[in-house]
């Protein structure tokens, strides 16, 4: 388990998952909804840094930090300190009722590091599916309108609205007809796969043309769009980064219609990319920002962030029982301190040092279709071969299986894209041995 200082990934039992984990499976396949989707059987017992020890006491690196949620790593003692004294004065109050310091000091960080000018304010939820929802709620409050644009291949979450902004995988909505109306999907820029059989940079952005050249022509009356939603690397859509004018072009047309642009910023936010809030690499504002996964390195904890302006509904318009929970909010506090004193920056410094050796399996590797991706939020397209570029979901499964079964968490994003989202505390002896053992499931399997 350790070579010299460094932990390594460690399988101790014949086979995984092993006897234990085994029992716990079958126990939960007959409590537990059938509806979860489990890659593969791991079974956690605990956790440090980024490492996780399953109930068998095998050791893995995780480089999927709970669907990019562990932000500083598993059980950060200053984490873990920040729940333990908050628990100790009181567990809950319900913020929407009563007042309690320690949500109002959270929301001034959040506010502080969003770079919007002007007065802001916050709502907290206890996910990212209800920041969906919320900001759906203040969009139309505020600008009396009913109709929302989304974009294919995005996930915004499985709430009845959030599901109505999602267009991802149609399993997702089968059977929950009918959904939230009004809401029209587009194609997201999505350069390596474009929907228009298209080439960057010749295209001249169609997929924004498309909005006003066509859309408010022909079905969708511009003065009727309260929002506009995007996430500014969609994620479950396979880590798929736009160009910069993309989101610049969305913001001009939301100016030009007086449409609010919505930044779903649920995974790629808090850090992850190296900026407190993705939309910085963009030099984007948006009117109304959603966070979640990262804010409370794993605390379940949400919000919504808008000007004073924008988020002026009246007493009694929204509200949640356990949004803003103060043991939630212990959490965030000390997540925010821990990313602005070197995590941001090293999410950064290590991002780049993992996509320029993954960039390198373009080259080397057949199976290798594309490498995209900020700080540590990465994607690597899986392809059958580099003359058609068809997606290879078989492989990339195939892949992320041999690295679990070789001591190394990865899940995959989109049909055919590894997900790369350790926490931000990895170091480069934990990136190189992550990165050995991925290429090993490549060269072998490709």
């Amino acid at each position: 388990m350790m070579k010299g200082r460094i932990m390594q990934p460690k399988i101790k039992t014949r086979n995984v998952p092993g006897p234990k984990a085994r029992a716990i499976i079958a126990h939960d396949k007959k409590f537990m909804s059938p509806s979860y989707t489990r890659d593969y059987p791991f079974v956690m017992d605990h956790g440090k840094g980024v490492f996780v020890t399953d109930v068998d006491g095998n050791v893995f690196l995780d480089f999927a930090a709970g669907i990019a949620v562990c932000a500083t790593g598993h059980s950060h003692p200053k984490v873990v300190n920040a729940i333990s004294e908050q628990a100790k004065k009181f567990l809950h109050m319900s913020g929407t009722d009563f007042y309690y310091n320690i949500q109002v000091d959270l929301a001034e960080d959040l506010c502080k590091a969003l770079p919007i000018k002007g007065r802001k304010r916050v709502f907290f939820t206890n996910s990212g599916a209800e920041a969906i929802e919320a900001a759906m709620k203040l969009a139309r409050y505020h600008t009396m309108r009913h109709q929302f644009i989304a974009f294919f291949n995005a996930f915004h979450g499985r709430t009845l609205g959030a599901l109505s902004l999602t267009g991802s995988r149609i399993i997702q909505k089968k059977g929950f007809y009918p959904l939230i109306p009004g809401v029209v999907h587009v194609p997201f820029a999505y350069c390596y796969r474009c929907p228009y059989n298209l080439e960057y940079d010749s295209c001249c952005l169609y997929c924004l043309k498309y909005i006003e050249d066509m859309l408010f022509l022909k079905t969708v009356d511009p003065d009727d769009v309260a929002a506009i939603f995007v996430e500014p690397i969609q994620g479950e859509g396979g880590y798929v980064v736009p160009p910069v004018e993309f989101l610049k072009g969305l913001r001009r047309i939301c100016d030009r219609y007086g449409i609010l642009l919505v930044c779903d910023e649920v995974q790629t936010g808090m850090g992850r990319t190296g900026k407190m809030y993705a939309m910085e690499h963009f030099d984007v504002k948006p009117d109304i920002i959603c966070l979640a996964k990262g804010i409370a390195s794993g605390m379940p904890l949400g919000a919504i962030i808008a000007s004073s302006d924008i988020m002026s509904w009246k007493y009694g318009s929204h509200a949640s029982t356990f949004g803003g929970n103060p043991v939630s909010c212990a959490a965030a506090l000390a997540t925010v301190d821990l990313l602005q004193n070197g995590l941001i920056a090293n999410a950064g410094k290590m991002g780049a040092y993992i996509k320029k050796r993954l960039m390198g399996f373009i080259e080397k590797y057949e199976c290798v279709g594309d490498v995209r991706g900020i700080g540590l939020m990465i994607g690597v397209e899986i392809i059958k071969d580099k003359k058609r570029g068809e997606p290879a979901p078989d492989l990339k499964n195939k892949i992320i299986s041999y690295c679990f079964k070789n001591g190394l968490l990865l899940l995959g994003c989109g049909p055919n894209t590894l997900r790369i989202c350790p926490p931000l505390i990895i170091k480069k002896p934990e990136a190189d041995i992550a990165l050995d053992i991925i290429e090993e499931a490549i060269r072998k399997l490709g």
